[in-house]
């Protein structure tokens, strides 16, 4: 855990932050009737071959529910601090498959990102909260611990912990 008080602020303020871009992302998708990975997908450069199989009309509907409803997840778990490893796990999941996405090699998105930007920081910010334990700092981690149905699960005393 933390020791100062000014790095548990900057952990939890982090981990808000992230927390907020994910249920920003949500209600672009969840909210919004026929939203789709494929038209993103199809678009892909650098691994369109692995990107395109996601695009078919059986598998983009399930691929968009995942997406969809795991960016609110995440968002929630974040904002929360229940369960911050399990959804900072899938959120790092997420950033690097993003990051595979966006790329046209060795560039990202633009001619502005060279191999990093913005999806490998936020992967690597979440990676901070995996670690520093953010889920513990003024979130439910903290409280879930405790729990006896919790402590008595090794997964679930893990994803709290």
């Amino acid at each position: 855990m933390p020791v100062s008080s000014f790095e548990r602020t900057l952990l939890f303020l982090l981990r808000l932050s992230l927390g907020w871009i994910f249920l920003f992302a949500a209600s672009h998708q969840v909210f919004v009737p026929g939203w789709s990975v494929a038209g993103f997908l199809e678009h892909t450069k650098t691994f369109h071959g692995l990107f395109s199989m996601f695009t078919g009309p059986v598998i983009a509907p399930i691929i968009s529910f995942l997406v969809s409803w795991g960016h609110l997840l995440i968002g929630l778990s974040l904002i929360t601090g229940l369960a911050v490893r399990v959804s900072a796990t899938f959120g790092i999941l997420l950033m690097l498959l993003y990051w595979m996405a966006h790329m046209d090699f060795p560039y990202i998105s633009d001619k502005n990102n060279f191999i990093i930007d913005f999806h490998i920081v936020d992967a690597l910010v979440l990676a901070l909260l995996i670690v520093r334990q953010a889920g513990q700092i003024w979130g439910l981690d903290s409280w879930a611990k405790n729990q006896d149905f919790i402590s008595g699960n090794s997964f679930l005393r893990w994803a709290t912990s």
